[in-house]
């Protein structure tokens, strides 16, 4: 009951210092608004799951373009419940933040058979940056976290079977979580019957998936991994070339560094205290507890070598906060062989001057844990800082330019995008996202780089452009076919991917007073036209 006390207390400060810092710097409350564009695109699947439109981006054109399709679904159950509020998002996070926050608490008891360690973790996890970003993100990492750490204390309790099931949910909420499924494997003895038992739930839970992305995209994987990966083996095997030297030695090196720096930006003690941690946790309880915390170890390096995109600390860690918990549980464990009280220590000697030493009151653990506690604290002004410049962002330009396109445009306009989440979602218009997260057509033509995108935008004929042009200097320079109509600067840009975004109306708008004819629609014959 403490750990749950706590964690909750943590967790409502923990917010009240975000909240009030993105009052401060981007003028909203921050209920509703997320600091990243990629939570409007979750919005716009669960809309479309509300309305009866399926798994669908443009309504009824079934596409796989989310990489964590649980989430997505959770969003629509919400939102076929209690209505299309964006701010649902945000209360499911919150709601799976606090019970990552509990779930942590009680890994912790399991692991170091400590009360006092569990409640820190409870705490630390509720107060870590990381996590109430997520939990205010409207993204699906708090989902990830809370079934990651709950199949770690269903392992801890040998109940592998739903162990396994919830590891497998987890890795619909963040791809990166099937990492633990073999080590929780190994973490016992290696028998056929345990890998059938760890491996056929992940497999019944991750087929659906698979399917869906095969009818829709062509792929194993979904359009925003196909869309997104830089390199590394399913790299390859999408024909993305790259020295074996920066596959198996330059990125993963450099993974790591990220990883730990990304870490002590969380907690400075805290890639400080994770080999301790695992060494203490291979002595006290053996395999059981070493293998699966040893993803800490692995997952930056499979990041690397398998599917990298940026890296483990890109985006508040967006790709790494699931094993956040897990990090804070492993870093506590050398604290559970420090004695709990001074009074353990051998009574002073009765003849001779008294000794100066440390207040009886005062043991090494309450210490370390002091230490802890602060290095959380001393970080959460920057996190909360950095998450409201980032609502700033996303408000000032991609919401802003998403209500722009909803009262100036026809509601039958069609838009290409290299950013189709708030735009989407508040503008209600057809879109071509430029980037194939839910185009997919576009993704081979995408290999020829900037000529193969304009290719496809004269094919596909769209209305508008709304671009980076720092992403796309040679269309956007086209001034003669795309004329800017309207746009955003950010003076000071920490999330977008550029500081300017651009609205050009084409040529062949439909809307214009004397629209001229699109390439594509020449090509397609005299009865292929778009209508009004």
């Amino acid at each position: 009951m403490r750990a749950i006390a706590g964690s909750t207390a943590a967790l409502g400060l923990g917010l009240a210092v975000f909240l009030w810092r993105t009052r401060q710097i981007a003028g909203t409350h921050g209920v509703g608004a997320f600091s990243l564009d990629d939570a409007w695109i979750h919005l716009q699947f669960a809309r479309n799951l509300a309305l009866g439109h399926g798994f669908s981006y443009n309504p009824d054109i079934p596409v796989s373009g989310s990489s964590a399709p649980l989430w997505t679904l959770l969003l629509g159950g919400a939102f076929t419940l209690a209505g299309a509020h964006p701010a649902l998002a945000q209360a499911l996070g919150i709601a799976c933040t606090l019970l990552t926050a509990w779930l942590a608490g009680a890994l912790t008891r399991r692991w170091t058979g400590s009360g006092d360690l569990a409640l820190l973790v409870s705490v630390l996890t509720a107060l870590a940056g990381p996590m109430l970003w997520g939990a205010l993100s409207g993204m699906e990492v708090a989902l990830a976290a809370m079934l990651v750490t709950a199949a770690l204390v269903l392992r801890a309790d040998e109940r592998e079977l739903p162990a396994a099931i919830s590891l497998g949910l987890a890795t619909l909420a963040r791809p990166e979580s099937i990492l633990l499924v073999p080590l929780c494997w190994l973490s016992g003895p290696p028998t056929r019957r345990r890998a059938l038992v760890w491996g056929l739930p992940v497999a019944a839970c991750l087929l659906p998936w698979v399917v869906f992305n095969l009818v829709t995209v062509g792929s194993v994987l979904p359009g925003t991994a196909a869309a997104k990966i830089e390199g590394g083996l399913f790299g390859a095997l999408n024909g993305v070339q790259e020295p074996l030297v920066t596959t198996l030695r330059d990125r993963p090196a450099r993974y790591l560094g990220e990883w730990a720096a990304w870490l002590w930006q969380v907690d400075a003690l805290l890639p400080l205290l994770l080999l301790p941690g695992l060494v203490a946790l291979g002595r006290r309880i053996g395999r059981a507890a070493l293998l699966p915390a040893c993803v800490l170890l692995v997952h930056p390096i499979a990041m690397a070598v398998l599917a990298p995109y940026r890296g483990p600390g890109f985006q508040e860690g967006r790709y790494s906060i699931h094993l956040l918990p897990l990090a804070l549980v492993v870093a506590v464990a050398p604290l559970a062989g420090f004695r709990r009280e001074s009074a353990a220590a051998p009574a002073p000697d009765r003849e001779g001057p008294p000794r100066v030493g440390w207040p009886s009151a005062v043991t090494a653990r309450q210490i370390a844990a002091l230490a802890l506690l602060g290095g959380m604290l001393w970080a959460l002004p920057a996190a909360a800082a950095r998450h409201a410049w980032a609502v700033q962002n996303i408000e000032r330009m991609q919401v802003d330019i998403g209500r722009w396109v909803a009262s100036r445009t026809d509601p039958s306009a069609r838009l290409a995008l290299n950013d189709v989440g708030a735009i989407t979602y508040l503008s209600r218009r057809e879109v071509i996202d430029v980037m194939g997260l839910v185009t997919p057509a576009i993704l081979r033509h995408r290999r020829d780089g900037e000529t193969g995108v304009l290719r496809y935008i004269e094919e596909t004929c769209p209305d508008y452009l709304i671009l980076f042009p720092a992403w796309f200097p040679t269309i956007t320079s086209m001034t003669e076919r795309f004329e800017p109509v309207y746009r955003v600067h950010l003076d000071h840009n920490t999330v977008a991917g550029a500081d300017e975004m651009v609205v050009y109306e084409s040529v062949w708008s439909r809307w214009r007073s004397a629209p001229q004819d699109c390439p594509g629609e020449l090509a397609r014959g005299p009865h292929s036209g778009r209508g009004k």
